[in-house]
């Protein structure tokens, strides 16, 4: 029975996007740089259609997992090559859904935010 179990738990872990998408990351945290969307879909095996789209989901809700928690954003490690080193809109807005930042902050407020996350992330998730 023990190794029904066992089984069960590896198997559930292989599913879960989050915890791949989390392991993936905290590796990332480790070289405290950055990884871009298409990259970590790419490290995730994601297949298409829609891989980015699939990420996104999952990094929304380590989003919310990591808010609930009071840990720092491990999602905040994953930017847009398209935003000069910033996560995509759907981050922010994501963030500003689990109230940790104010929907009247302003663009300054909300990149001085990320960046301290980021930060903070590194340390965290990569120790």
């Amino acid at each position: 029975m023990q190794n029904t179990k066992s089984n069960k738990r590896a198997t559930e872990a292989v599913m879960s996007p989050e915890k791949n998408a989390r392991d993936e990351l905290k590796k990332i945290a480790k070289l405290k740089e950055p990884i871009t969307y298409r990259a970590l879909a790419k490290a995730l095996k994601l297949v298409p259609p829609h891989t980015i789209h699939q990420l996104t989901i999952t990094l929304e809700k380590l989003i919310e997992e990591d808010a609930e928690s009071g840990h720092p954003l491990i999602a905040s490690l994953v930017i847009s090559k398209a935003r000069g080193g910033l996560p995509a809109p759907g981050f922010f807005n994501c963030v500003e859904r689990v109230g940790l930042v104010s929907p009247t902050s302003t663009s300054t407020e909300v990149e001085d935010f990320y960046n301290t996350e980021f930060d903070r992330a590194v340390s965290f998730w990569g120790a």
